[in-house]
């Protein structure tokens, strides 16, 4: 018998070489039932672990590309997306990021929230998470 503080026993745990590890007590996401959480994504290349230089749109490419290996590793792509959070180190970027995301997500896209951050971790411009659901 399950106690209602007990975790839910079919919670499984993402993690994709492709995608950067985490860079903290985290998990790249973690799945539970249908329900896919991702954890935020900065622009890091998987392959040397260096934050992507060069302007927002090439940092956000590389961020919703993180996302889509790890949407991936648990057998789900960007159509299964429900909801993102974006996160700005400058609102200013707003328009800019919008023209890169509009090509990941441009049927039926997930609902979304975007708000300026005084900073961001490594010094980036832009964080993406999302919940996506089979």
């Amino acid at each position: 018998m399950s106690r209602r503080n007990d975790p839910p026993s079919d919670r499984t745990v993402i993690k994709t070489p492709l995608a950067p590890a985490a860079i903290g007590p985290y998990s790249q996401a973690i799945l539970v039932r249908d329900t896919l959480y991702c954890s935020g994504q900065i622009p890091i290349d998987p392959e040397s672990g260096s934050i992507v230089s060069g302007n927002i749109e090439a940092q956000t490419e590389r961020v919703l590309e993180n996302l889509g290996a790890v949407l991936r590793a648990a057998g789900m792509d960007y159509s299964h997306v429900v909801r993102c959070t974006v996160y700005l180190a400058d609102i200013n970027d707003y328009g800019q990021v919008n023209e890169v995301y509009a090509r990941y997500f441009n049927e039926r896209p997930p609902s979304r929230e975007a708000v300026e951050v005084s900073a961001l971790p490594r010094g980036v411009r832009v964080e993406i998470s999302c919940i996506a659901v089979r």
